[in-house]
């Protein structure tokens, strides 16, 4: 097994591939460690392969794979993640925003018995109102959701130890939220202010439209962290809730029956005589059941993801390793 995985998730970045490639080098020769760098490239449309291969023949221990279409920056990681070999992986992103002069940092950190050390970027080079504040509201939101408190969730750049990622099955944007689901399974969780920087080239792939879909993945986190091994739990606290409204109108109904008949209340003849009452108890039935149902085959679900999952979300198109012939 190699001491160091570094996983760096690559889509059109063509005009910084080559200098990541040195300054990643530069920051781990001196290391004294045995390492792969594993580039995976997510379906770049700018020439990106073709210069990572060029690359492959200049600088060694590049493992190059190349994603069949844009699967998204989860399944590029999640690619990376089931091809390393080190004990330790790190990840960071190819727009040269992450320093890689920073990865010795993160290795000293994880050292410190940490599962997982994730990278903070306290100085962060980004506009105010379009990245960094919308980033700081998902971030208070995410550590209150998830009980992990973290400055920055959205940072790249992060150590792991191995044997927390290997098993974990990645989907939509929930590559962020492993630091989470490592905690979740004991797991010791660090951070470390890095350096970031103004970018180069380019524009970020990202924009408002991802933040739609990290909010719906954070409630996914939240039922895995919580009830992944008991749905019914969280189904039947909502049916609980229609069942109490069921009885509590009901208890009107009856109410108001024995106010009109014993002491004459036209309001509350008035009031038990309209349909809503009748109707709404029903219905409040109804879903209560409906809920009960849904915990029920939630639970059969759950057991079936646990137990036979093994779906990747990417499909890898072609793999090239350093000294490889062209």
């Amino acid at each position: 097994m190699l001491d160091l995985s570094i996983v760096v998730p690559v889509f059109n970045e063509i005009e910084s591939i080559a200098s990541l490639c040195e300054k990643i080098h530069k920051s781990i020769q001196s290391l004294d460690q045995s390492y792969e760098i594993i580039l995976v490239d997510d379906g770049s449309t700018d020439g990106t392969w073709e210069k990572m291969v060029e690359l492959s023949g200049a600088y060694p221990h590049l493992n190059l794979i190349r994603l069949r279409s844009n699967f998204g920056q989860t399944a590029a990681m999640s690619a990376g993640f089931a091809e390393c070999e080190g004990s330790i992986v790190i990840t960071l992103d190819a727009d040269l925003q992450n320093d890689p002069s920073d990865i010795p940092m993160l290795l000293d950190r994880i050292k410190d018995d940490f599962d997982v050390v994730s990278g903070w970027r306290e100085d962060r080079k980004d506009p105010f109102l379009s990245r960094r504040l919308p980033s700081m509201m998902a971030n208070a939101l995410i550590s209150k959701i998830t009980g992990v408190p973290l400055h920055d969730y959205g940072c790249t750049l992060k150590a792991y130890r191995r044997e927390v990622i290997k098993d974990v099955k990645l989907y939509g944007e929930m590559h962020r939220f492993i630091p989470a689901l490592a905690s979740w399974v004991g797991g010791k969780i660090g951070e470390v202010s890095v350096t970031h920087h103004a970018r180069q080239f380019g524009q970020s792939k990202y924009g408002f439209s991802r933040t739609y879909r990290v909010i719906l993945d954070l409630l996914t986190v939240k039922f895995l962290l919580r009830y992944s091994t008991g749905p019914m739990q969280i189904f039947g606290k909502i049916a609980a809730v229609f069942g109490v409204t069921a009885l509590a109108i009901f208890a009107v109904m009856v109410l108001g029956n024995i106010s009109w008949r014993i002491l004459g209340t036209e309001f509350a003849r008035d009031l038990i005589k309209r349909p809503f009452w009748v109707m709404s108890s029903f219905m409040m039935i109804f879903f209560s059941v409906q809920f009960i149902c849904m915990g029920l085959l939630a639970e059969i679900q759950i057991r079936t993801w646990h137990e036979s999952q093994d779906k990747p979300i990417y499909v890898i198109r072609e793999r090239r390793k350093s000294g490889d012939a062209g």
